[in-house]
């Protein structure tokens, strides 16, 4: 069994995602940026979503797909090629690695700048949470030996609600939003609160130790 034929049986999940074709710039840029943004990835162009292989011009769809990284990607995504051939099909590879200098942006439907990243096999928008998480870890702040009251009562919060939303947060505690979006964004990248990304939404709980 081939390399190609190996990862197809994987399907797709959240470093790999398979395109029939792709003649959208702007939507395939998305899919760099999720990568990028994320744990990096592999796009199988030249298969179906169900893994049958059908086969594309490699050369045509790598032009594609360099314009999107040039011109819909911000800053660019970094990518490498790779071509496979299976029977008489040949099914282009697009490998990107995760990178350093996220956020990467993509445009949306509307010619936006969004950021993206990649949970299972979806394509996401990134929340602000996880957007000040990524500049905070950055600071490297180290976590106080005693919590103040207020952070008490965040974390006391989380704990008893178990699985909370922004939204939820925001309702029950008593405390500016940006006090809170600030809050959270610590006990996140002190990793002392969990925060779940899905299609669903995104929740947070506390971290089992």
């Amino acid at each position: 069994m081939s390399e190609l034929q190996k990862w197809i049986l994987e399907g797709e999940h959240q470093q790999q995602d398979f395109k029939f074709r792709v003649d959208n710039p702007k939507k395939i840029a998305r899919t760099l940026v999720a990568f990028a943004n994320t744990d990096g990835g592999r796009l199988l162009i030249g298969v179906k979503d169900n893994g049958k292989v059908t086969g594309i011009d490699p050369e045509e769809e790598f032009h594609i797909i360099e314009g999107a990284a040039d011109l819909y990607c911000a800053p660019k995504v970094e990518f490498s090629t790779q071509v496979w051939q299976d029977d008489h099909k040949l099914v282009l590879e697009i490998t990107v690695p995760a990178s350093p200098q996220k956020p990467h942006k993509a445009k949306d439907e509307k010619d936006k700048w969004k950021v993206y990243i990649r949970k299972d096999d979806n394509t996401l928008l990134a929340n602000k949470i996880l957007l000040q998480c990524w500049k905070q870890e950055k600071n490297k702040e180290i976590p106080p030996q005693e919590f103040t009251d207020s952070e008490k009562l965040f974390l006391d919060t989380i704990k008893n609600l178990r699985r909370v939303t922004l939204s939820k947060l925001y309702r029950t505690l008593k405390l500016p939003k940006n006090k809170i979006d600030k809050l959270l964004v610590l006990f996140v990248t002190w990793e002392i609160v969990k925060m779940e990304i899905s299609s669903e939404g995104t929740f947070y709980s506390i971290k089992e130790v």
